[in-house]
This record gives structure tokens, sequence and C-alpha cells, in this order.
């Protein structure tokens, strides 16, 4: 399968499509992080009872599959719509993000303190 997508086109269609229907008035910041919170929470919703073993599966059904890739979808729509509104580029906040956290959270041998501890903060 080919990727022939990219961040900036992705957000001109989200920008175009919400334009075409007048919704920029409600495309505010406040607006679209209440709408990835509630999209975050739709993708949760599908593993929230499953076991860990099941989660793993979860691509398995077909089904279920469709569901994840959808809430997957509707989360990143608008996470960019967010980031356009505000003039984040997202691949740059990442990419300075990760920078940070390979300083904050440095490799440590197996063992030591903290070295197991995830975080994205």
């Amino acid at each position: 399968m080919t990727n022939n997508h990219d961040v900036a086109g992705l957000q001109r269609r989200l920008a175009e499509f919400a334009a075409a229907r007048d919704w920029q008035p409600y495309h505010t910041p406040k607006n679209l992080v209440a709408a990835l919170s509630v999209e975050a929470a739709e993708l949760l919703e599908i593993f929230q009872w499953l076991t860990p073993e099941q989660a793993e599966r979860v691509m398995d059904d077909p089904e279920s599959a469709h569901r994840v890739a959808d809430e997957v979808a509707d989360v990143l729509a608008y996470l960019l719509q967010f980031c356009e509104v505000l003039g984040v580029d997202p691949l740059e906040a990442l990419a300075a993000k990760i920078d940070r956290n390979e300083v904050r959270f440095p490799v440590r041998r197996r063992g030591d303190s903290d070295g197991d501890r995830h975080s994205s903060e």
C-alpha cells in the first residue's frame, strides 16, 4: 500500500472541506481541542473492556479494524485542524519533543532506576 499523503496536503483538504460547509467560525482552538478529546475518547472506548490480549488482536476483526481506523482518522483530522488554526507544525513539534525526551530520558542499562520509565510529558 502506497502512502502519497503529506501533512500540508491533508490540512489543505480539511480546510477546504470546512470552508465549503461554512464551518470555519466553529473551528476555534477551544472547539477543535474539545472535539479532539471526544474523538480520542471514542478511540479509547473501543479498547475499554478488552483484555491486553484482545486489544493486541483488535485489528484482526474487520469491523473492529474499521472502527479503529475511523477513530484514528477523526483524532488526526481534529489534531491537524487544531495545529493549522494555531500555526503549529505538528511534525516539527513532534521532532522537538523527541529531542527533548532523548535528553530528559537517556538510555540506561537494564536494572538502572527509571530505565524502563515511559513518558511523553
